[in-house]
């Protein structure tokens, strides 16, 4: 007898639309996700249980007869799914195929065009399911009257704000927040993410620059050290040119210098 499998009706990944073809209010909405993945690839690169994605369509519900929509965030960070499903990467996140994991963490960069961060992706993101919503308006926080970072944990059904500069997310022990540093040549305030005691992870210009740093500190010390070796020499054979000038002003004078 056939086994029906419900799962084999639904659409894959390849027959999805991978986004919502919006394009992005400026590089930033790639740039301060993309920040967030690059440290995270540093931070766990030997894990292979998590996937960061940027301006990817999550699909969680279809209905045959209505045209399946997606959420595109401007980033997402799921925690216990294949960080590759295979070699040429998922088209767009689709949960039944993801064994149902909804993503950790929803990130949302406000721009010039309004997208409802505020109101009704409040209300996408609490059928999606996710438990963290972040909320980073660096420059219109104060047209929206809202705080530069907003971070929400859905509670009994319900987004409720956490209060702090760092949040602390214990699901993956990282901590997020803001701070100003260096990446992809721009000098500026950013999303990171931190450790427990406020430590707050490099980006891979940061630490490229930290090792070269350290590179010209060690090289300087090597030189020093040079120096110091070769002036201990110096001194060493000034002090024994002295004594032989000594001795051999002993000897002129008739003095034996070894029974002195």
């Amino acid at each position: 007898m056939l086994q029906y499998n419900p799962l084999q009706s639904l659409p894959s990944a390849t027959e999805l639309p991978d986004s919502d073809d919006t394009p992005v209010d400026n590089e930033f909405q790639e740039l301060i996700p993309g920040l967030l993945r690059s440290i995270l690839t540093l931070l766990w690169k030997d894990r292979q249980d998590w996937f960061f994605a940027i301006d990817m369509g999550i699909y969680y519900s279809y209905t045959p007869e209505i045209r399946p929509t997606a959420i595109v965030p401007d980033g997402f960070l799921s925690i216990g799914v294949p960080r590759r499903r295979n070699n040429k990467g998922r088209l767009s996140y689709v949960l039944w195929e993801e064994n149902h994991i909804v993503p950790l963490i929803v990130f949302e960069v406000v721009s010039q065009a309004y997208g409802g961060e505020y109101d009704t992706k409040f209300v996408k993101y609490t059928q999606l399911g996710a438990e963290y919503y972040v909320i980073y308006n660096p420059d219109y926080f104060k047209r929206d009257k809202h705080e530069v970072l907003e971070v929400y944990r859905l509670v009994d059904g319900a987004y409720v704000r956490q209060i702090g500069d760092r949040i602390w997310i214990p699901e993956i022990n990282l901590a997020i927040g803001t701070g100003q540093g260096n990446h992809q040549g721009w000098t500026r305030e950013w999303l990171y993410w931190y450790d427990f005691e406020g430590y707050r992870y490099l980006s891979l210009e940061e630490r490229a620059e930290a090792s070269q740093q350290q590179a010209e500190i060690a090289q300087q010390q090597a030189n020093q050290a040079q120096q110091q070796t070769e002036i201990a020499q110096q001194q060493a054979e000034n002090a024994q040119q002295d004594l032989e000038l000594l001795i051999a002003k002993l000897r002129e004078r008739g003095i034996d210098p070894d029974r002195l």
